[in-house]
């Protein structure tokens, strides 16, 4: 099996260097990264028209966005996957609203265009009352749970049927336990919780869902992929390409009496 590996932390990430050693070491398994540069965070499905690329000791060092990465690799470097995993992100990435804004969803949503199966992973880091996010590093260890996740789906996944019924899969992973934990198959939440406050010149943009994840007050039901994780459990969504196609007879009625 070949495994084309990125994400949008960038190449030097901790949570890459996990994935890469758990997945090189499985039998039969070729992995090559092809990653940003530097962190690549929350750009979506951003494109350059031109990217500079170096070698690096797990492949190739792009200078540009997760997308940059997918369709470099799949178009120019010669490379051949069965399956691209993107990650492991350090912070999760829940709900339908951020879907369309993470680097390391739109990695995996990028090579389903290519037809190419993919796995989005992602880590919850929990908050505190003194963490600020930017400024704390996440330890290899707490990647553990996250890696053996995505090892198990990467062997199991391909052969499964899975991706006959949806184009790639987000994983969201809580931070490694001693206890074991359960896998569920999710849907992404619906719960929106961004706000923003000016401040002279300034405009302060806030997700204000973080806070309320670490106190543990959120509306999300079970079966969403916000809840699951926060119970402590492995999220997985089985999502599609965007963007689903739905016709409505008013629309089609509007369209017929268009006078253009």
């Amino acid at each position: 099996m070949d495994v084309l590996l990125t994400n949008d932390d960038g190449i030097d990430a901790a949570g890459l260097g996990v994935l890469y050693r758990t997945l090189d070491a499985m039998d039969d398994v070729t992995v090559t990264a092809v990653a940003p540069v530097d962190d690549q965070s929350a750009v979506g499905r951003a494109l350059n028209h031109e990217v500079d690329i170096r070698t690096h000791e797990f492949g190739y060092a792009v200078e540009g966005t997760p997308t940059d990465c997918v369709v470099a690799a799949l178009g120019a470097l010669d490379i051949d996957p069965d399956i691209v995993v993107s990650g492991c992100n350090r912070g999760a990435n829940l709900g339908e609203y951020v879907l369309g804004r993470s680097g390391t969803v739109s990695a995996a949503v990028e090579a389903a265009f290519f037809d190419v199966p993919a796995i989005a992973v992602s880590l919850y880091v929990p908050l505190s009352e003194d963490f600020v996010f930017a400024e704390t590093e996440t330890p290899a260890s707490a990647y553990a749970l996250a890696a053996d996740t995505t090892e198990y789906l990467v062997a199991n996944t391909l052969d499964s049927g899975v991706f006959e019924h949806a184009d790639y899969l987000n994983v969201n992973c809580p931070v490694a336990e001693q206890a074991p934990t359960e896998m569920v198959v999710t849907r992404p939440s619906h719960t929106y919780d961004m706000d923003a406050e000016r401040d002279g010149d300034t405009i302060h943009i806030k997700d204000r869902i973080w806070k309320r994840m670490a106190d543990g007050d959120i509306p999300d039901a079970e079966g969403t992929d916000r809840r699951t994780v926060v119970d402590g459990k492995v999220s997985v969504s089985p999502l599609t390409a965007p963007h689903t196609t739905e016709f409505h007879p008013g629309l089609d009625a509007l369209a017929a009496e268009f006078d253009g």
